[in-house]
């Protein structure tokens, strides 16, 4: 089974283009969405958040606006929630691995925004790289619910900036000239995996 990952600033498409090579047959494991399983009621990491950053758990689920307060506030809260959440999201990784094994998939295709600024990019066997045009990523994330220049400037401090990712990756999805042709390149990417 070859292990890809899928990385990309945010606004570049990334979710998108994750279903793509799902539609196309590969398994895929989304870090954001295991993070938001641990967040949630019931979820893994709502006790060490709640014992680490007072005042962020409502109704048994973290609330990620006030998290968000805390990691503005100092970067090292940052470092001490990774901390844990890094090891948790790691465990359900290994699951969804074992799941995809299990039904025979040839690809499997680890979604991680921060792939590698985390390291993450020496524990896959090929890196893909979801881009688009500055103008239409800024356009795509100041369009979201409670998304502010501010914040988007936090969020790429946070991230290394596109041209540096697409100079490490070994394949590049250009999501600005529309899904088919995004979709195109997807099964491209593909075919060179199952050749």
């Amino acid at each position: 089974m070859i292990i890809v990952g899928l990385t990309g600033s945010i606004g570049m498409g990334k979710s998108t283009t994750a279903q793509m090579f799902k539609d196309a047959g590969a398994a895929v494991f989304d870090a954001d969405a295991a993070v938001h399983a641990l967040y949630a009621k019931g979820g893994a990491a709502v006790p060490i958040i709640d014992a680490a950053f007072p005042d962020v758990v409502v109704d048994g689920a973290i609330v990620r606006e006030k998290l968000a307060v805390y990691l503005q506030n100092d970067p090292l809260h940052l470092q001490v929630l990774e901390s844990f959440i890094h090891p948790l999201v790691g465990e359900m990784r290994n699951i969804a691995v074992a799941q995809a094994r299990s039904e025979a998939k040839s690809v499997m295709v680890f979604d991680i925004p921060l792939l590698f600024e985390t390291g993450g990019e020496t524990k896959v066997d090929k890196v893909v790289v979801v881009s688009a045009d500055a103008k239409i990523q800024r356009e795509r994330v100041l369009a979201r619910f409670g998304m502010n220049l501010d914040k988007l400037k936090l969020i790429l401090s946070r991230q290394m900036p596109d041209a540096e990712k697409r100079k490490r990756a070994d394949y590049i999805v250009q999501t600005d000239k529309g899904l088919d042709f995004a979709r195109q390149q997807v099964q491209n990417i593909m075919d060179d995996f199952l050749a």
